[in-house]
């Protein structure tokens, strides 16, 4: 199905995530990325659930003009 490795990643604004799950959108079929942010936001909550296309995932955006990766992967979970 949907490929990324499982684990721990690291957001380009520096808070971390866990990838818990791949999927597929229900109507478009596209390849979408589950996963859980490791922090408490006042506006979504502790550990708030998050869906994201996996193109957009994996992508490389550019940041004082340097192409950097959206999520870094830090490690697995075992």
């Amino acid at each position: 199905m949907v490929s990324i490795k499982p684990g721990i990643y690291q957001h380009y604004k520096g808070k971390r995530y866990q990838v818990l799950s791949t999927g597929l959108h229900s109507e478009t079929l596209e390849k979408m990325v589950i996963y859980q942010a490791l922090y408490n936001s006042k506006k979504f909550g502790k550990n708030a659930i998050w869906i994201r296309p996996l193109k957009m995932f994996k992508e490389k955006i550019t940041i004082n003009g340097k192409k950097i990766p959206r999520f870094t992967f830090i490690k697995s979970i075992k």
